[in-house]
């Protein structure tokens, strides 16, 4: 018998998914980042008391197969566009963090048709400084404990021991990199032109950054996105880094609770 936190299989336009879906109501799309998705997380579980989420591991991630059609976060933009119409589903809330925030924001200016709000969690994807500054560390550069240094308040929580690890969990680590670096090789992490698009937003924004995300910084990189996206708000989550929704649920989860009511009909 699957438990509750065994993920389906969905296929849009050709592409199959690895989906986990939970809880009922309003639509919530999560886009993980480069991390991939944990479907045991506990954050998955919070949200799902506030809709119904729909939360895929992109192709190439976890167990989705790769796909011929998508290599690009151009492409996964679309494909989530077209998830969203295959399913016959309107006023969605899409949620996306690090690499899924780019996804979203490129997503939201393609077209928010069936979009009522969007929430970017310290999400990647635009250029702020000139062409001589790296906005984001390398992370395939870089020793993983610093890459985990930047990333989080308590860099020791995502520590990984391989020898504690499954064969399976270890497949799903390399893939997930390796799809990582598929999607945000070249160029790093951004597109050059998603900056003079993202006034196209016309869906109320919210922004959410660890205060001590030393990756990408709320004041710099949060700020330009605050600045770029029509009336976007940016508030920040204490004792969390680069991906508050693992070191901080709870209070990730109320920012968003918060903002699904101010904007319910």
């Amino acid at each position: 018998m699957a438990s509750k936190t065994d993920p389906g299989w969905l296929t849009v336009d050709g592409v199959r998914l690895e989906i986990l879906e939970r809880g009922q109501g309003r639509p919530i799309l999560w886009l993980h980042g480069e991390e991939g998705l944990d479907p045991g997380a506990e954050f998955l579980e919070m949200l799902a008391a506030h809709g119904r989420v729909l939360a895929p591991s992109h192709p190439g991630f976890g167990r989705s197969p790769d796909a011929r059609t998508v290599d690009t976060v151009d492409d996964l933009a679309y494909l989530y566009l077209d998830l969203l119409t295959a399913r016959e589903l309107r006023d969605a809330v899409v949620i996306g963090s690090s690499l899924g925030g780019w996804v979203a924001a490129e997503m939201a200016v393609k077209s928010t048709e069936r979009l009522r709000g969007l929430v970017l969690v310290a999400p990647l994807g635009i250029k702020v400084g000139d062409r001589e500054t790296r906005d984001i560390p390398d992370i395939f550069a870089l020793p993983p404990a610093e890459v985990l240094r930047l990333q989080y308040r308590d860099p020791d929580r995502a520590a990984i021991d391989p020898s504690k690890l499954t064969d399976d969990q270890l497949t799903v680590i390399a893939r997930n990199r390796e799809a990582t670096a598929l999607y945000a090789w070249e160029p790093y992490f951004h597109n050059p032109k998603l900056r003079q698009r993202l006034h196209r937003i016309r869906v109320p924004t919210l922004l959410l950054w660890g205060v001590d995300d030393q990756f990408v910084t709320a004041a710099h990189y949060g700020a330009a996105y605050r600045d770029a996206i029509p009336g976007a708000r940016l508030e920040t989550i204490d004792r969390a880094g680069h991906f508050p929704h693992l070191e901080q649920p709870a209070a990730l989860v109320e920012s968003v609770r918060a903002f699904l009511g101010e904007r319910q009909p």
